[in-house]
This record gives C-alpha cells, structure tokens and sequence, in this order.
C-alpha cells in the first residue's frame, strides 16, 4: 500500500521506516525543514534502535501535503499535542492544571482536509496524537470535509523502541468513525503484525490511550513507595517483595513496571496525568486520582533529595544520568533532572554536577563527593568511584568492590 504521513518527528519518521520495512511505499510531510535534513543526510540525532539502520537504506519520499494526499491510500497523522513545559515532570507541579495544546494538530489538519478536498478523493487519515477525550469530536471533525474518512488510532510506544514497539504491540487500539475506513485499516495492519485489533469509538480510544498511561504511572508509583517502606523497614528488600508480587500474574496481571526505582518520565507519562488531573477537576470527580499520581512522584524526588542530602560529602553531589530511561539520550521528563532542580532549590551553597554518557560529550573529572544513580545506564553498574565517596543507588545494581566508598542501596535494607 501507499503510506503517507504528516509528521516525521521522534514518532512519525520511525513508525514510517517500520512501515516501510513491511514492503509499503512511504511518503510524508513536515513542517520542520530539520526533518527533512535528517532524511536527506540519513543520520538520526536522537537513540532510536533498529531506526539508523533502516534509514541507511530507506527510500521514504519528503514531499509537500499536496503530493501526500496524492500518492497516499492512508494518511497518518502524528503531529504533537504538547503540554505546557512547566508540566513537564522536571520541576516542581505548578497549582493550576491545564489541558494539551491542540494547535498544531488543529492547524495540520485543517491544511490536510482542505488539500484532501481540494484533490477531491476520499482519504483514510489517522490521527495517533495523544488527546483528551472528547477532542477529537470537538475540535478536529468540525474542521474536516466529506472526502476525510478520519479514525483514531493512538500509538502504545516508548521513544527509544517505537519501531520495536510499533511492530510488535500488544494490541492496535482504533477507534472508528468511518467503519469502511476502519476495515481498510484494519487490513493494512495484518501486514504489520498478528497483533489485535479493538475497534471501539473514538471516546472511547482516546480514554484508553490516556488511562493506559497513567495506569503506568500507578504501578510505578506505587512500587516505588513500597521501596520507600523497605529503605525504613529492617531485614526487607524491594526486589524480592516484587518477585513475590510478579507470581500474582491472575490479579496483579504484568511484572511491567514492577520494579522500585526513580519516578517516570518521558513526554507521555507526567504530562498525561496532568492533563487527566485538569479534566478530573473541570467534572468535579469525587477523587483526582491523577492528582495523587503525580504527587507521589514529587514528593519521592524530594525524600531523595533530602536523603541525598543527608550523606553529603565534600559539598559535592554527582548525579549520573540525565535521560528519563536507560540507554537513550532523550530528557523529556526526567525524574533525573528533577532530583537536580530539587537539590538545587534546596542548598545553593552546594557543588551540583550531573553527567550522561548519551547525552554529554565530555566525561567530567570525579572527585570524592555523594553520587546519585539517576539513570540506571549499565555503564555506571561498575563504575570506579574516588576513595570516601558515598554512592546512592534506586535500582540497587551497583556493584561496588571499593571498601573505603559507602554504597546506599535504597529498598535493600537486609541483614
């Protein structure tokens, strides 16, 4: 089939190399002249795996709406649906909750129906932006003409692995406008994968895809309290209260997600219980559960700081890794960062330095000092640290063989 797309950023280049990778012809837009210089150069700025390798052979064709609309038999529309950067998840929660900002999905798809009309040939286009429900019926189909057939199929994707993700999802979540439209979609995915395909309405799809997430954000911060408990509690450990957990697959249902740590982060997680928290408050529910969500994650960061703080040494504090996951270069929410700006609003008479091997080019020169894993990069596992250092480590994989560094493993508190 002919695949178009309208967006070629951090999501839609890489699902389009996935879908060109599937034997489909791939052409796409965006309104970003960077986009285009990454597809002509071949050469991906951000840690994607499996997306260098196919782009080094790719044949995707940067071309205009028009010629989109044109050579497409389906039209996905990745455009972002960004929040406000104070909600980011990197500082503080401000008071006042907000919801996504529509305007650049809005604008793209109103230059997208208008060409789709002007062409007049019905056109299957998809939005897979993150949105609110009810947003879609209200601020994108009154905006569209006949020849749309619109459908709403979120994405259930890590950056980092969205190719990997893409391919190999757990189920294909679409929700249905046009059941023709739906159908035609529907056979297109079966040449991506076996994977199910819930068809549902676009309210519906668009709840899922948020709730999904902040589901996510439970079971993280919930583990991650528990490892609060075991950091206070004699003779327990994190680890082995989840592997006791992981067992109750009946009820707790995944091991994901299962494991103390620092807080989440990346540009869906923080920012969809926020603007789930907006919505909670606009209906008046008896519980903004999505309030609480984020609350844990912020106050966790402060006990860390705090507990950072606590086993100072030499006035200096490193924090290893700034990116929100391992192995990736993407800083989007980071709970890292977080901790930085925390301990920085704390004590200003302090040194604070923090090093990614992802993301700096330059490796800074360690001295003794009170060291933070702030991302869990396998790199740091055995990392050499100065003598009368005291190193803190949430995922409890540090290996240290140096008897004159103190090692804090938080959640590990066996005898």
């Amino acid at each position: 089939m002919n695949i178009g797309f309208i967006g070629l950023g951090k999501l839609g280049l890489p699902v389009a190399l996935a879908v060109e990778s599937k034997g489909h012809t791939v052409c796409g837009y965006d309104i970003s002249e960077n986009v285009k210089s990454i597809i002509d150069a071949k050469k991906i700025p951000y840690k994607e795996i499996w997306a260098q390798e196919h782009l080094d052979r790719s044949k995707i064709e940067f071309t205009s709406i028009s010629e989109v609309v044109k050579k497409s038999d389906i039209i996905f529309v990745p455009i972002q649906t960004p929040h406000d950067p104070l909600y980011e998840g990197i500082t503080k929660i401000p008071n006042k909750r907000v919801d996504f900002n529509y305007e650049y999905l809005i604008k793209g798809m109103k230059s997208l129906s208008e060409e789709i009309e002007k062409q007049k040939i019905s056109k299957i286009v998809i939005i897979i932006s993150t949105v609110l429900p009810g947003t879609i019926r209200r601020e994108i189909k009154p905006l569209l003409g006949p020849h749309t057939k619109l459908c709403y199929n979120p994405f259930f994707i890590a950056m980092g692995t969205t190719m990997k993700d893409f391919m190999f999802p757990e189920f294909v979540l679409f929700g249905v406008d046009d059941p023709e439209a739906a159908d035609t979609a529907e056979k297109f995915y079966k040449t991506i994968h076996r994977s199910p395909f819930f068809k549902t309405t676009i309210e519906n799809a668009e709840l899922i895809k948020v709730t999904y997430n902040t589901y996510i954000s439970t079971k993280i911060g919930f583990i991650n309290t528990v490892m609060e408990m075991c950091h206070h509690l004699p003779n327990t450990n994190v680890d082995d209260v989840t592997n006791g957990l992981r067992l109750a697959s009946k009820r707790i249902i995944s091991d994901a997600y299962l494991t103390g740590g620092m807080g989440d982060g990346g540009g869906c997680h923080p920012r969809d219980n926020i603007a789930l928290s907006w919505l909670a408050k606009k209906f008046n529910l008896s519980t903004d559960w999505f309030e609480n969500i984020m609350m844990q994650r912020e106050k966790q960061s402060e006990w860390l700081s705090d507990l950072v703080l606590e086993n100072l040494v030499n006035k200096k504090i490193f924090i290893l890794g700034k990116s929100f996951k391992p192995e990736t270069n993407i800083l989007t929410g980071s709970p890292s960062i977080l901790l930085l700006n925390l301990l920085k609003e704390k004590n200003k008479e302090i040194e604070i330095n923090s090093y990614d091997p992802f993301v700096d080019k330059e490796e800074p020169k360690f001295d003794k000092a009170t060291y933070f894993i702030g991302t869990k990069h396998e790199i740091f596992r055995n990392y050499s640290f100065p003598d009368g250092s005291i190193v803190i480590d949430p995922f409890r994989y540090i290996i240290n063989k140096n008897k004159s560094v103190r090692l804090i493993s938080i959640g590990n508190n066996l005898e």
